[in-house]
């Protein structure tokens, strides 16, 4: 075997092998996993154990929303969100905008092709076209052209337009996850806004009641006052107590409008009037919530997994970054047919083509590259940061909705009681006045103290189904 043949067998070979890398190049950077974070095996549960279910399995956040909501009305008003909010909306299209940015990333990783055609003619003068060797006269038309394409290719070879794609894919994700922690916060806020609106309404109502009771005391004081056996300061407290309650009036109705205002602003609506459903002592809260284990909010929670899909995207722009330290290779072709006879533009003779490969490597650049990797570099940390910090925020917003459900709902217990001794006080002392067996202060203390224990019971029963609305949010509920 000649060294000539071995050599010839060798280039054949190390050209083979160049092919080869080149198709399938590599990638630099650091692949995805997953980092390690500290995720406790209960939820802080202490404060709270009789309502968290001891059921690991099932979670409030399985539940689809129109179980945990079962105010018909509220379920309408939610629905009409879903579909006419307009921050839901724009999270759609953000969505859309993060895939047609994949689109337009990843084309990067393929050649370009281009086509066209040209066609020119020229007539030339008799006069200066001059006489052909035989004395006719000279052709005085010249026409020419012919289709062309090109094409060019920089080779991947290091993973730079993958790279590039994997971080788009990642903005993708996590689009569609903000798309979802969107529709959560929707579904709180309307539910939330309902519930206070509900909770006005029935301030409203006690407020009216008192004051027709209120108007019937009056009218008693004024009647003893006239038969001598009351005093005019009975009356004037009879009257403060009546004014008192009818100034509340203009700030519930202030505050009614501003609620339903905000209501149909979350429903896509001009502000308008808002339905009515169940009213806010009727609706209704499970007694034990089934809350499942805090490593579920891992995948259960859209704010998570946004976080986490940021991390992805930051990752992978370390690789883009990183590969361009190496060379860039690209390929360019160029082809297709001319003559100056349109007939015989296709013809053999006539075609023409044109191959190249170049490569650049970078040598001086004032530091960018390097920067660029530094900056890439210090943004996985920040992303790396601020997952671990969400998975954080997500496991206190569980335990403080747990502890603000169980302490709610005890306190709702209590002011019930209280309204109920406190209309039993006011109905005695008005008997016993109305006997002459005390004077109207007891009277007005006791309706003074009724009405702000029914105000107060009204308060507490919106904070009880708000403190329920947060529970299903914090673990992670409502956008499935």
């Amino acid at each position: 075997m000649s060294a000539a043949f071995v050599v010839k067998r060798a280039e054949q070979i190390a050209g083979g092998v160049l092919l080869a890398l080149l198709l399938v190049g590599c990638t630099v950077g650091p692949n995805y996993k997953r980092p390690a974070v500290d995720v406790p095996s209960n939820y802080r549960q202490a404060l709270a154990p009789d309502i968290a279910s001891s059921s690991p399995a099932s979670s409030l956040a399985d539940a689809q929303w129109p179980t945990v909501f079962q105010d018909p009305t509220l379920q309408q008003l939610i629905q009409q969100a879903l579909v006419n909010n307009f921050d839901l909306r724009i999270a759609a299209q953000r969505v859309l905008e993060a895939q047609a940015q994949v689109g337009v990333t990843r084309s990067q990783q393929f050649p370009t092709v281009n086509g066209g055609g040209s066609y020119s003619a020229l007539q030339i003068p008799s006069s200066l076209a001059g006489n052909n060797s035989n004395g006719t006269p000279a052709n005085s038309f010249f026409n020419g052209g012919g289709p062309t394409a090109s094409a060019a290719w920089n080779l991947d070879f290091w993973g730079l337009y993958r790279r590039q794609t994997e971080a788009a894919r990642a903005e993708l994700l996590a689009s569609e996850w903000g798309q979802r922690a969107t529709r959560i916060s929707l579904i709180q806020g309307v539910a939330e806004a309902y519930f206070a609106l509900r909770s006005l309404d029935a301030q409203m109502a006690i407020t009216e009641n008192t004051i027709k009771a209120r108007k019937d005391s009056l009218q008693l004081t004024q009647a003893l006052e006239q038969h001598g056996a009351g005093s005019l300061a009975d009356v004037r407290q009879a009257e403060e107590l009546l004014h008192a309650a009818q100034a509340n009036l203009p700030d519930l109705r202030r505050q009614i409008a501003i609620q339903e205002n905000t209501i149909s602003i979350l429903l896509g609506h001009n502000p308008g009037a808002i339905d009515r459903g169940l009213s806010i002592e009727k609706q209704p809260h499970p007694q034990e919530i089934p809350v499942g284990v805090p490593s579920q909010l891992l995948e259960r929670r859209p704010d998570i997994q946004q976080a986490e899909a940021k991390l992805v995207a930051a990752n992978a722009r370390i690789g883009v970054a990183r590969a361009q330290y190496f060379p860039q290779i690209s390929l360019t072709s160029l082809g297709g047919a001319a003559s100056s006879q349109l007939n015989s533009i296709f013809t053999g003779p006539n075609a023409y083509w044109y191959a190249a490969g170049s490569i650049s490597e970078p040598i001086f650049d004032g530091g960018r590259i390097r920067s660029n990797y530094r900056l890439s570099k210090a943004q996985e940390q920040e992303m790396l940061l601020t997952y671990q910090k969400t998975i954080l925020s997500a496991f206190k917003d569980v335990s403080d909705s747990l502890v603000s459900y169980k302490e709610t709902r005890e306190r709702r217990e209590e002011q019930s009681e209280q309204v109920k001794s406190a209309a039993d006080a006011v109905r005695l002392a008005r008997l016993r006045y109305s006997g002459g067996n005390t004077s109207y202060l007891e009277v007005l203390t006791t309706d003074t103290d009724l009405y702000s224990a029914q105000l107060l019971l009204a308060q507490a029963q919106q904070q009880e189904a708000a403190s329920l609305v947060q529970l299903y949010a914090a673990l992670g509920g409502g956008w499935q």
